[in-house]
């Protein structure tokens, strides 16, 4: 059951990048954006529309890793909402891998123990 839901997790997650990419294409904008903040899961831009607007997404950016903090990256965003940002050139496919990598993980782990406990189950009970 668990590993059930962290498998259609890890599905909806990957659908999810997937939509944030349609609204950013049907939509888009360029702008170099300074990173702030880098982490592997996580990373902080502030970049400026043509609008002279400054925006720092609260959220960060989509597709994050490799950045260095102080480093200027092109940016594509949703000129609709300008926070919903991704580095220049990604897409969703970069969540493919780590989303499969954790069905994998969590059904190699789940297999075996959903394995012995039907195991134990089919054993007849001694009282």
């Amino acid at each position: 059951m668990v590993a059930t839901a962290i498998s259609v997790l890890a599905f909806l997650l990957v659908v999810a990048a997937w939509q944030n990419d349609r609204t950013i294409t049907s939509d888009e904008g360029t702008a170099t954006a300074e990173v702030l903040s880098a982490g592997r899961l996580r990373s902080a831009v502030s970049f400026v529309t043509p609008d002279g607007i400054t925006h720092n997404p609260q959220l960060g950016v989509l597709y994050p890793t490799n950045l260095i903090a102080g480093q200027r990256i092109d940016v594509e965003y949703a000129k609709s909402d300008p926070d919903l940002v991704r580095v220049s050139g990604r897409n969703a496919t970069v969540a493919i891998i780590p989303a499969a990598s954790v069905v994998v993980v969590t059904w190699i782990v789940a297999g075996p123990a959903w394995f012995l406990i039907r195991r134990r189950e089919r054993q007849p009970q001694t009282v």
